[in-house]
């Protein structure tokens, strides 16, 4: 539990970069995600947030931060894909991720299942791995917390069916969780400049989570492409 204290002070009032590509993207490649995290480490960055168990194991090779873990992986039936299953627990589990984050809205999962139904037989599976609930909602992060996820993430506010007209970042969620929840708050969604992230930190948040504005060229060239056009 020692390291888990450490793991969380790292990141504490501190930056984390999302160094993720998708299949169908062009850097798609442990290699490039691994120079990107080095490239994030010299920034200044205090975390890292990587997807696929290839990307985080070149990541580790390239920076010595704490490591939000996930799996993206689309099964047919559900519109969970964030470490939907125990199976992709299992994975980072023995890639011995520091934080293994995973989608903790009330939508069902590959498997039939809720994740008031999964999570507690991860938490009593792997009693000392430290877990962050991506959330849309407050009253899924309520859940999430009364469950013993150990971080509340608002990743997922802004990309659900429930959520989909948020504003990002979600300013207003952030706050209400803040000021209820007693477990670590991480903002992620939408944070595009440092101005936003200052007023986050402000509000009191734990640490936040930077993704597509610092690590997604084609996102960012799309950005200023749409302003000229």
């Amino acid at each position: 539990m020692n390291r888990n204290r450490n793991v969380l002070d790292r990141i504490r009032r501190k930056l984390v970069v999302s160094c993720q590509a998708l299949p169908d993207e062009p850097l798609h490649s442990p290699f490039i995600m691994g120079r990107m995290a080095y490239a994030a480490f010299l920034g200044g960055a205090s975390g890292i947030r990587a997807n696929s168990v290839e990307d985080i194991r070149e990541i580790k090779q390239q920076v010595d931060l704490p490591i939000i873990g996930i799996i993206k992986k689309d099964y047919e039936g559900s519109s969970v894909f964030i470490t939907p299953t125990m199976k992709e627990v299992d994975e980072l589990c023995r890639e011995g991720v520091d934080i293994i984050a995973m989608d903790a809205t009330n939508r069902v999962r590959p498997d039939g299942s809720t994740i008031s139904e999964l999570f507690p037989l991860l938490r009593d599976k792997y009693k000392d791995q430290l877990f962050m609930a991506d959330c849309s909602t407050y009253a899924e992060a309520i859940e999430a917390a009364a469950l013993g996820f150990d971080i509340i993430g608002t990743t997922l506010s802004g990309y659900t069916e429930a959520t989909k007209d948020n504003v990002l970042p979600d300013f207003q969620l952030i706050e209400k969780l803040v000021n209820t929840i007693s477990v670590p708050i991480i903002a992620e969604g939408g944070i595009s400049t440092p101005e936003e992230l200052k007023r986050l930190f402000d509000q009191g948040i734990y640490s936040a989570v930077v993704g597509s504005s610092i690590t997604r060229p084609m996102e960012i060239t799309k950005k200023f492409v749409k302003a000229v056009e």
